[in-house]
């Protein structure tokens, strides 16, 4: 069983700079099959932008494709270095109430823990990990 979470991460996640339009993000959440993409600003990491903070904040407010990324994401960041333990790193989103987690050197983002990679991790056989496991829904 793994015991950091450079063994279960996402490696080399997604970024998007905070100054382009939630469009650019939306196309690499498609482009990368994910839900989330961490959100820069000077090339360090500063938050994450979802595919439902883009809905909520951005289309529900009836806000353009061209909206930047830094009116739609959350910047109230927990991060992690890679050789966080799985037991701290569940403790962390429990407390925060997230569901991902980048990973980051320095400023760098190294990769992105979610609750469905813990998921696959800790009990391959729940519903949650067999979700997360599965190829991507779209023909």
């Amino acid at each position: 069983m793994a015991q950091t979470v450079a063994e279960v991460m996402t490696r080399d996640p997604a970024t998007v700079d905070a100054a382009q339009p939630v469009s650019v993000a939306a196309r690499l959440m498609s482009s990368q099959d994910t839900g989330a993409v961490i959100v820069t600003v000077d090339g360090r990491v500063s938050g994450i932008v979802t595919d439902r903070d883009i809905a909520v904040r951005v289309v529900a407010e009836s806000k353009g494709h061209e909206t930047p990324v830094l009116e739609a994401y959350s910047g109230d960041l927990v991060t992690v270095g890679p050789d966080t333990s799985i037991d701290q790193v569940v403790q962390l989103m429990r407390s925060n109430a997230v569901r991902r987690i980048p990973v980051v050197e320095g400023d760098r983002a190294v990769g992105i823990v979610s609750i469905g990679d813990l998921a696959i991790e800790r009990d391959e056989e729940s519903a949650l990990a067999d979700i997360s496991a599965a190829r991507e829904n779209n023909p």
